[in-house]
């Protein structure tokens, strides 16, 4: 097998459902031959829907999925060198584990004899020997998990899909299955894609993850990679945990969060803003007085391999693990090394709403519920009779002008009381950045828009978005 050979490449890949909403934005990846890859993300992030294109149970909107060279974003599944184990498994409850097993390979009109040696094969690499006359019925989920896995591969696909294939199974017996899975990989030496929401199993199973988010890749990188640099607030926050702050870099190597200075290892210049991210196991809780930072345990939890800890410094709560017990209300110290510390790119977002001055001379912003006057907009203007008037008392024409209107995430705020707010949507995701959640809020007009609140709320939560107006700053749009 030739190292890095490109055996799947997705360009440039859209997928549209209901009113051409996009649940699939402009994809592009390349699965190398042999590779373990792990599609992870939350429910309705889209990876699923990739894996079903792979498959050829869905098509693109738009782009192309090439399978060794070849386009076969249009090719049916049949036609595909690709199997799929469905989360379900999808076994037939009448038939035996022979006839489940060999049902392909049957309708392929394959002769008898090369089937049994087949069957025979793959119930030897999923360690199932002699269990052939056995019924489904009477099969653990794990050994149900088996047969499913070998009825795909008993058909010698160049690539294996596994939609989520573990989530049925109990714990114990899930991470049994992690590294059966990873020793049938080894063992086959075929392309695995895999899809998951559990970041263990990915770390645990995978050459290369993918971490999605709202239809578009986040990260691609190796499970270290993933988990110790992350590059967005979103890939640590859901990647394991994490302490994640607002920062800014001092000079070369200097951050400053939660108003203190730290040495740190990175190459962003001096005025950046930075999300920077520390691991809770990195987290050093010392006497009072040695660390950079002081506290009190407001939380300890014994969690078998280590005591999960939450210090409240200031308004910052911070989460470390460690190999011994702090009592509630304990006062420590807090530092971190220059390595244990991670810089990315800060994910705060610019919000802007976009609107026009309609025939009264009054700006309508897209979610805006409150029209803007033209004299926010214009001080030195005045509107008489619904007409625009200069300081020399001449005719202005404005209407139709184009503006925008922007506010910073950490002055607006979040209300559960419709008419408080500039306008309204659902929360889509959350992330605490130490002493505040960063919040998306989704709009009804389908914008998404940043908001700092210290207040929890949850996801799906319905919230109207308060803007004061001295925080708002308009400008036109030429």
């Amino acid at each position: 097998m030739e190292k890095n050979k490109t055996i799947i490449e997705l360009k440039h890949i859209k997928k549209c459902y209901n009113k051409n909403i996009p649940v699939i934005y402009d994809f592009n990846l390349k699965i190398n031959e042999g590779e373990f890859v792990t599609f992870l993300g939350p429910s309705g992030c889209g990876k699923t829907t990739i894996l079903r294109m792979l498959a050829g149970f869905e098509k693109p909107t738009e782009g192309h999925i090439l399978f060794e060279g070849e386009d076969i974003s249009s090719m049916p599944p049949y036609e595909r060198k690709i199997n799929t184990v469905f989360q379900r498994y999808a076994l037939f409850p009448h038939l035996n584990i022979y006839d489940n097993i060999s049902f392909g390979l049957k309708e392929k009109k394959m002769p008898k004899e090369e089937i049994r040696k087949k069957v025979e094969k793959v119930l030897e690499i999923v360690d199932l020997e002699g269990f052939e006359k056995r019924r489904i019925d009477s099969l653990s989920g794990g050994q149900q998990q088996r047969i499913a896995i070998a009825r795909a591969i008993v058909n010698e696909p160049k690539v294996l899909l596994l939609d989520e294939p573990l989530s049925a199974l109990d714990f114990k017996m899930r991470q049994e299955m992690q590294l059966e899975l990873k020793k049938m990989h080894r063992e086959l030496g075929i392309t695995f894609v895999f899809v998951t929401h559990d970041q263990e199993e990915a770390l645990t199973m995978s050459d290369k993850i993918v971490v999605m988010s709202k239809g578009m890749i986040q990260q691609v990188g190796t499970s270290e990679e993933i988990y110790h640099k992350p590059e967005n607030a979103f890939v640590a926050d859901f990647i394991g945990e994490s302490n994640i702050f607002n920062g800014v870099k001092k000079s070369k190597e200097i951050v400053r969060f939660a108003h203190q200075d730290f040495r740190c290892n990175d190459s962003y210049p001096q005025g950046t803003r930075v999300d920077t991210v520390i691991r809770p196991e990195s987290v050093i809780l010392t006497d009072p007085q040695k660390g950079k930072l002081s506290g009190e345990v407001i939380s300890s939890i014994f969690r078998g391999k280590y005591y999960a800890i939450t210090v409240l410094s200031g308004k910052n709560e911070i989460e470390a693990q460690t190999g011994r017990e702090f009592e509630i209300g304990t006062k420590v110290g807090i530092d971190f090394d220059a390595a244990a510390i991670h810089n990315m790119p800060s994910d705060t977002m610019v919000n802007h709403l976009s609107g026009r001055l309609d025939d009264h001379m009054r700006l309508r912003l897209v979610d805006g519920s409150v029209p803007v006057d033209v004299e926010k907009l214009f001080p030195q203007y005045q509107v008489r009779e619904g007409r625009v008037w200069d300081e020399g008392g001449n005719n202005v024409q404005l209407e139709g002008m184009s503006f925008e209107m922007y506010f910073p995430p950490e002055k607006a705020k979040l209300s559960d009381e419709p008419e408080e707010g500039y306008f309204q949507g659902h929360i889509i995701s959350i992330i605490y950045k130490g002493d505040h959640y960063n919040y998306r809020v989704l709009s009804r007009n389908e914008v998404e828009y940043s908001i700092d609140d210290e207040y929890l709320w949850n996801v799906g939560d319905y919230v109207s978005v308060v803007i004061p107006e001295d925080i708002m700053e308009f400008k036109r749009v030429v």
